[in-house]
This record gives C-alpha cells, structure tokens and sequence, in this order.
C-alpha cells in the first residue's frame, strides 16, 4: 500500500466515482466539468455549468506556517488556491468570463480567528481584482462561513463556480484523437501575473507533501494537524521545518514558502489561447488530483498516450521524493511533477501555443501524443530519465 493510501487519501478517488456513477453525466460525458442545460434560461444554444472544488489540506500547511511565523498573509494564498482549483477546472470546458463564485469556509473558531477569516474573504476579491485586469470576470456573491469544530480539525476552504455559456465555444474532449500532440505548460516558475517563484505545487497531494517533508517535530507541536489513528510510520516522516532556507533560482525563501506557492492558475494564458485558436483546441485537460494520470478518464476512447518529453520535476517534487522514498509511478499519479495543463492539439497549432505562453513567460512544449490503442484498453506511457511508467485503464 502507498504513503498516500496509509493516510487515509486516494489518488484516483475510486470510491468517489462508485458512489456518482449512477447521477447524470451531463450532455458531454469526456468534458472536463459537468455540463447540464440551460435550465436557468432555457435557451438551447446555451449550457449551465456549476462547479465545486477547493484549497484542500493545503490549508493545514498554512496553519502551521502562521503559528511557526505569525505570518497571516499566508492565507491570502490558501484564497487563491481555491478559486484556481474551481477556475482552472472550467476554463478546460472553455470558459473564461462571467463567473458567479460562492465561498464554503467551514472552521474550528477554538484555533482559527476572525483575522484569518478576514484574510482569506479579502485575499479572495483581491485574486478576482488581479484576473480582471486580464479580461476574467468573477463576481463574488458572499458564501457560507461555518464554524464547526466538531467537525473541521483547523480550516477547510472551499468554493463554488457557476456560468452561463454558449455551445459552440465549448471544449468537451470528444475531438481528441490519433494524431493529436500534447502541449504541456510549466505549473512552476514565476508567470508575468505573478509576485514570486511559484514552486508548482499546486493544491494536490498536499497530505503527502506535508508528512514527507516536515519532520517529526510538528506531530507533537500540533496534533490537531492530522488525523489521531494514522500509523505514526506516516505522520511527519521528513527532514524539514517551515521555516528552514532555501533558494531557488536566486530566490531565497523557506520550505513553507515552496509548499505554499499558491496555485498557478491559467487563466491569462488560456483566455487568450482561447480567443485566438479554440478551433484548433480538442482537448483540454487540468492535471489537478491524479497528476499526469488524469487525462485518461476524459478520453472518448480507447487511445494510447505516451508523454515522453515531460518537464525535469522542479525542486519541490525532488524534496518531496527524496524526503518520502516514494516511486516514481506514486510521484507521477499523485503530483503533477512540472505541468498542470494540457492541451490536446495538432502539431501545427502547437509553436504558437507555445509562443503565446512564452509571452506570459510560462514554459510549454509538446510533451507527448495520442496514437491507437493496442487493444480495447486504454494505456498511459510516461517515459524519461526514470525510465518508463505505464499505466493501464
């Protein structure tokens, strides 16, 4: 059994999938969101779309850095991560603009305080000022904020997307095919609408990241940071405190810095891929939960994708490797391990994908293609300097 499993965490979310298989998949099943009807208005050139997600563990990461450091600031980013979790779901369907977004704070008042609170509701507009600056509208319309500590050990984050859209400019996976490049943009490094260097993290696989990176220390200093009943084997395993130094790219930070990079999200980027190439998009895929795997549940049938260009895995996923012994097949369907999007495309599409990410300065290139599949099964082929990783679906 992995790290992750022992901790009580699935990567493929298995049991969450049996439990929806039974609910209405919406009217394009490989789309990357649910997308329903126009219910609301009843036009039928028009979807509804409403979309959930959040910051996740990440934000018990933040909560130790604030009691180490007094830093509240830190939760500004928590903020971002969970509007970029929900933002960067949706932009894979397509959409960029008009966005309703209601918030779900639910908190333990005994360890969490209203400043913090004041800190993630107002981090919260300040991200959606920024992305107006780029032509995202988000319009925040208030949410629910409960304190609940009978039930959440620190804070749990989350929030709720909703748009209106029309059909023909939408992406809904069904067009990816033989023949198609993939084009994968960097999750790390520092993007023009960016502060600082962004470790590429992003808000998956964080209960991993925390537990093999912090040592031991943090179990007895705050036991309300995890759940009792795991084995003490996973509980804080690593070698590093929040605070201990490091620099990257000239960049000098701390560990808890690197692990609360706020999730980079692609919205400036993919508003304006959008506008200039949506034809040329037939698929787009967020490797959030799952990492470089996720792309196999939204394929509309049995193809073979082999990625065998991928990006050399910033510093943090080495950290977090070197800390936990893990695999490299762990550390590939856990994290995203260097890139958090990819667009299914033809090569040709493909330089000025690239060249319009480089205008943001964000990495991309074509990291793999889609061929026939040897059999009735999908297959995922990752390959690089570790070898080769398959996986089959």
């Amino acid at each position: 059994m992995s790290l992750y499993a022992k901790r009580g965490v699935s990567a493929q979310k298995e049991e969450v999938h049996a439990a929806i298989q039974k609910l209405d998949q919406g009217l394009y099943p490989q789309a990357f969101c649910k997308i329903y009807p126009d219910y609301l208005c009843g036009d039928a050139d028009w979807v509804n779309i409403m979309h959930a997600d959040g910051a996740g563990t990440k934000s018990i990461l933040a909560y130790l850095y604030w009691k180490e450091t007094g830093d509240v600031s830190v939760w500004k980013g928590i903020a971002q991560d969970a509007v970029a979790m929900n933002l960067d779901d949706l932009l894979c369907i397509g959409i960029t603009d008009n966005i309703l977004f209601s918030s779900t704070i639910d908190r333990n008042k005994l360890v969490i305080n209203g400043q913090i609170l004041e800190a993630v509701i107002n981090g919260t507009q300040e991200f959606f000022n920024t992305l107006k600056e780029f032509g995202v509208h988000i319009h925040y319309l208030g949410g629910e904020t409960a304190d609940v500590g009978d039930v959440v050990r620190t804070i749990a984050v989350n929030g709720t997307m909703t748009a209106r859209w029309p059909k023909n400019k939408l992406v809904t996976n069904e067009k990816i095919r033989e023949g198609n490049v993939i084009v994968g943009f960097a999750s790390a490094g520092k993007a023009t609408y960016e502060t600082a260097y962004n470790s590429g993290l992003g808000s998956n696989g964080l209960t991993s990241a925390r537990h093999d990176v912090l040592e031991k220390y943090y179990a007895g200093e705050y036991p309300e940071t995890f759940e009792p009943t795991l084995s003490d084997e996973v509980v804080y395993i690593g070698k590093n405190k929040m605070t201990d130094p490091i620099e990257i790219n000239g960049e000098k930070m701390n560990i808890g810095q690197l692990l609360l990079s706020p999730t980079r999200t692609y919205a400036p980027l993919l508003k304006r891929i959008l506008e200039e190439q949506f034809h040329e998009i037939d698929g787009l895929i967020h490797c959030s939960g799952g990492g470089q795997t996720k792309c196999m549940k939204y394929l509309p049938k049995p193809l073979t994708i082999i990625k065998d260009h991928l990006f050399e895995p910033p510093p943090v996923f080495e950290l977090i490797k070197t800390n936990s012994g893990a695999d490299w097949r762990e550390m590939y369907q856990v994290f995203n391990m260097g890139h958090r999007l990819e667009i299914f495309t033809t090569e040709a599409a493909a330089a000025q994908m690239v060249q319009t990410a480089a205008a943001f300065n964000i990495e991309a290139k074509i990291i793999g293609r889609v061929e026939t599949a040897k059999d009735a099964q999908s297959t995922l082929l990752l390959k690089g300097v570790f070898g080769e990783v398959e996986y089959k679906y």
